[in-house]
């Protein structure tokens, strides 16, 4: 089983595992610093200093204190799919792929990532080649990937 340690520092959470999975960790942070329980409410917002907290090895900001202990009461539920790697270009091609993190879906109950710059979004590819079969593609294809 594994340990989860929680520590309070200087009014921030961060909770201590060892990480797992591949995570796209561009300017530092999952989401490149864009708060990830944020999404659910359909917003894309940038993350403040303030609150901060690390999950598996890797560190995610928030808007509020309040979206941060949400994170930390359920980090399954919030963490982007694919390691936060664009969900597009992980089932299609089979490659972990920077994104734009004001370019996202909740599917399911499930945070996707994707890239969309220089006039190309995989957003817009992802909802026109059935997002359900891509998904599948993008499960198997990350399983063989990540970590690689």
């Amino acid at each position: 089983m594994k340990k989860t340690l929680f520590v309070l520092f200087f009014g921030v959470g961060f909770i201590l595992n060892a990480q797992t999975i591949d995570y796209n960790t561009k300017k530092g942070f999952v989401a490149k610093g864009y708060d990830v329980v944020a999404y659910f409410d359909n917003t894309a917002k940038k993350g403040n200093s303030k609150y901060i907290v690390t999950n598996d090895g890797v560190k995610y900001k928030f808007t509020s204190q309040e979206n941060l202990e949400k994170f930390i009461a359920n980090p399954s539920k919030y963490i982007p799919q694919y390691g936060g790697y664009c969900a597009y270009a992980i089932a299609v091609k089979a490659k972990k792929v920077s994104i734009n993190p004001e370019t996202f879906e909740v599917r399911d109950g499930k945070l996707y990532l994707f890239y969309n710059s220089w006039g190309t979004n995989t957003l817009e590819s992802w909802k026109k080649e059935s997002p359900g079969k891509l998904q599948v593609k993008a499960d198997k294809n990350w399983a063989k990937i990540n970590n690689n």
